[in-house]
Parts: C-alpha cells; structure tokens; sequence
C-alpha cells in the first residue's frame, strides 16, 4: 500500500498552515500598529485634559493669591497711616513691627505668584507640544485607518479562503495521521519532513540505516529521532545530489 496520497496531502497541508501562519502574523501586526498608534492617541487626549485642569487649578491659585496681594497692600498702607500717627516709642516700634511683617508676607505672596505663574507657562508650553503632537498623529490615523481597514479586509478574507482550502485537505488525511500531523504542529510549528540522503530535511540530523530503508519502501511514515517530525522519502531533485546514510 502507498502512502503518496496521504504525502500529497500534508505537504498541502503543510503549505496551507505555512500561508495561514503568515496571514495570521499579518493581521496581528497591523491590528496591533493601529491599536498601538489609537492608543497612543488616546494618552496625548488624556495629557490634554491632565494639563487643561492642571493649569486651570493654578490660574485660580494664582487668582486667589493676587486677592490676598490687593488686601495686603491696603493693610500696608494702613499701617503706615497708623505709623504715622504713633505719638510714642512703643507704638511706634508695634507699627513699624506690624508693617514689616505685612511686607514680608506680601514678598512671599509675590515669590509664590512668580512661581505658579512659571508653573502654569511651563504648562502651557507642554499643552502647545502635545497638542501638536496629537494633531499630528491623528492626521497619520486619519490618513493610514482606511488604508490599514482595507488590508485588515483583504487579509481576513484570504484567511478565510485558506481556512476553507485547509478543511478540505485535512478530509483527505486519516484521521490518527492528521491528529499527530497536528499535535507536532502545536509543538513546532512545522510537521512534517522528508528524507533523500538519509538525513531529516527539518532538523538537518543522521538518520538510522535501518529506518531510512523503511522509509525507502514508501509503505508507510516514520518520525524523526531528534525533532519528532513525520518523516517519509522524497526522491532527491536535481541540485540535491543524493548521499546514502552512513553505515552502522
């Protein structure tokens, strides 16, 4: 009994899985460029919004400190009136003492006003930045997304054609063959390998004398030692100069 039908079978197979594995490497990678570039999107988005709140919450610092700014300065200015009307030693030390703390805490309310207001320009910039950044990528988005949509459309449409094509050859394999075709598959990523020298095609590793001549009767499969892979005899092509195996 032959067993080339079921050799013209996996290596259908075989070629099958091949193209779908790189269909299936296609797609992920250009579902995953565009979820990584919408992602990136969304996190400029959300930094817009961060640095929007953030400078709004300082311009309303800031605000509130300019108001305890305008209060102090009429208190200040109180405190010379009352400095100027001291008629004694100690009142007048009590008012100078009263108007150099004012001014101290009027100095500090300008420093911390500088500051913020150094915050908020520090801000501002970082907004224009990423806003043009943001306005960048979505141009990219826009332009690529249809282009991207229409490739993700076209490749799962050739997968699902190949996926069809591969159940109408995994039919033409026996069953207990095709499921060790497929536990090696899992494994390896490839299944099967053929044998013209006496060596294994896939891992490239002597095979025994006694298994490459079963393998010879073309009467049934064997398996690899060293990879496990389904192993049968191809017939050496023009550029592969048959070897035989190396005695025992």
């Amino acid at each position: 009994m032959t067993i080339h039908p079921q050799i013209d079978a996996l290596e259908a197979l075989a070629r099958i899985d091949a193209e779908l594995k790189d269909l299936n490497d296609a797609l992920t990678q250009e579902r995953e460029a565009l979820r990584g570039k919408q992602s990136h999107l969304a996190g400029l988005d959300e930094r817009l919004e961060r640095s929007k709140k953030s400078t709004e919450e300082m311009e309303r610092t800031r605000n509130d400190l300019m108001g305890e700014l305008r209060q102090m300065s009429m208190q200040i200015e109180r405190s010379r009136e009352k400095l100027s009307r001291c008629r004694t030693e100690r009142e007048a030390n009590a008012a100078q003492r009263e108007l150099e703390e004012l001014r101290k805490l009027y100095r500090d309310r300008e420093q911390d006003i500088e500051r913020i207001e150094g915050l908020i320009g520090q801000a501002r910039e970082e907004s224009v930045s990423v806003n043009s950044e943001r306005g960048t990528l979505a141009s990219e988005l826009g332009e690529s997304q249809s282009d991207v949509m229409g490739r993700l459309a076209e490749t799962e449409k050739a997968l699902a054609e190949k996926t069809a094509e591969r159940e109408g050859l995994v039919k033409r394999v026996e069953g207990p063959l095709f499921r060790r075709y497929e536990m090696i598959r899992k494994r390896k990523g490839t299944a099967i390998a053929h044998t013209s020298n006496g060596t294994c095609s896939a891992c490239h590793m002597q095979l025994q004398p006694m298994l490459f001549q079963k393998l010879l009767r073309g009467d049934e499969f064997g398996q690899c030692p060293s990879c496990n892979r389904i192993l049968y005899f191809r017939a050496a092509q023009a550029n592969e100069p048959e070897t035989p195996p190396e005695p025992a």
